[in-house]
């Protein structure tokens, strides 16, 4: 039973087939093997890069099925449309284009298990870019916020400075008059003269602007100050809300480009592998002799190409000669005087009725 499922894999023509000798099946029933793991590889292969699109087991699973039965269908096309030729460069010619595709199908093929054969090493390769793209963004959102934030920093400095500087001034006006009333400048007289009350006034109007200023500026401040916490707050949320996509940058392609950073040499092998199995069958068949099968085969096109041409060979006498008869028939029409006859009465009565017409038409005119 399994023979004969391998040898229906084989494409090859089961009444044929079945009257030919024992190594003669086991021949395609290997042939068949092949082409039916390389299509149950295919499937597996499919699968798993679909479920990296999809990230959905069963609809991975359907659809690498679906890929595995179009693999399975093209080799087993590829394979049984391989004919023995008498001459070893026929044969060649008539393989170079199925080569051509069984290496297109072995990429197809190898690309997805080399993903998972080196899932680990990809990972980590995907992790080193995932982390460059977390600093890279956060640079990025950095460079949108932070310009306006050093802004306000600068404006809550400046009134910082502002009040700084009325406080020196105060200090200043403090000093002057204390040292009036002390003697040390000013009139060099101890005691509290009309000098220092004028001083002293100064300096406490400028203590009343100085709390003034730093009640205006403290609320300044503050409203500023709770600008930069929401820009600060907003540059996090913006940072958070982008994070997820870099950490599902783990698509199909995103796993190739990784693949294609690693070294080449074991991928290059795995691909190999797969080249030999997938075109295996069609080398089987183009190294061995005509067999049984081959020659059963060619017959059996033979008597339908001679089939064939006795039908159109037939048809052609037969269109020939009614040819031949019709022709014969209407030169020996030409001396019937019957119907001669009866021909130049029709044209008379024709030519007559032409005439009747148009002096009709003449006189409904004038």
């Amino acid at each position: 039973m399994i023979k004969q499922f391998f040898l229906i894999c084989s494409g090859v023509d089961q009444d044929l087939i079945k009257d030919c000798s024992n190594g003669e099946q086991n021949k395609y029933a290997g042939i068949g093997a092949t082409v039916f793991f390389t299509a149950l590889m295919a499937a597996i292969a499919g699968s798993y890069a679909l479920y990296t699109v999809f990230d959905n087991v069963y609809t991975a699973i359907f659809f690498g099925l679906i890929w595995g039965l179009l693999i399975f269908n093209l080799d087993r096309f590829i394979v049984s449309t391989i004919k023995k030729r008498e001459k070893k460069s026929q044969e060649f010619i008539q393989v170079l284009p199925r080569l051509l595709l069984a290496m297109i199908i072995a990429v197809v093929i190898s690309k997805p298990l080399e993903l998972k054969i080196f899932e680990k090493e990809i990972n980590q390769v995907l992790l080193t870019k995932k982390n460059q793209m977390t600093l890279d963004n956060k640079t990025q959102i950095a460079q949108q916020f932070t310009p306006e934030i050093q802004n306000l920093q600068s404006e809550i400095n400046g009134l910082k400075e502002e009040i700084t500087q009325k406080e020196t001034e105060t200090n200043n006006l403090y000093e002057t008059y204390i040292a009036e009333a002390e003697g040390r400048e000013g009139t060099k007289k101890i005691g509290k003269g009309p000098v220092y009350k004028e001083k002293r006034q100064k300096h406490d109007a400028s203590l009343k602007e100085l709390s003034e200023l730093k009640q205006l500026n403290s609320e300044k401040i503050t409203t500023k100050e709770n600008a930069i916490a929401a820009l600060i707050q907003q540059q996090k949320d913006t940072e958070t809300n982008t994070q997820p996509i870099i950490s599902n940058f783990d698509g199909l392609m995103a796993r190739i480009e990784a693949l294609n950073q690693l070294p080449w040499l074991p991928s290059f092998f795995i691909f190999l592998l797969f080249l030999a199995i997938e075109t295996a069958p069609i080398f089987t068949k183009l190294i061995s002799h005509k067999g049984e099968y081959d020659y059963k085969q060619e017959n059996q096109e033979s008597q339908v190409k001679s089939w064939i041409q006795q039908q159109v060979d037939q048809r052609n006498k037969i269109a020939s000669t009614d040819i031949d008869l019709n022709t014969k028939i209407y030169e020996d029409l030409k001396s019937e005087e019957e119907l001669y006859a009866y021909k130049q009465k029709i044209a008379t009565d024709l030519m007559k009725l032409q005439a009747d017409t148009f002096f009709q038409n003449q006189k409904n005119i004038l």
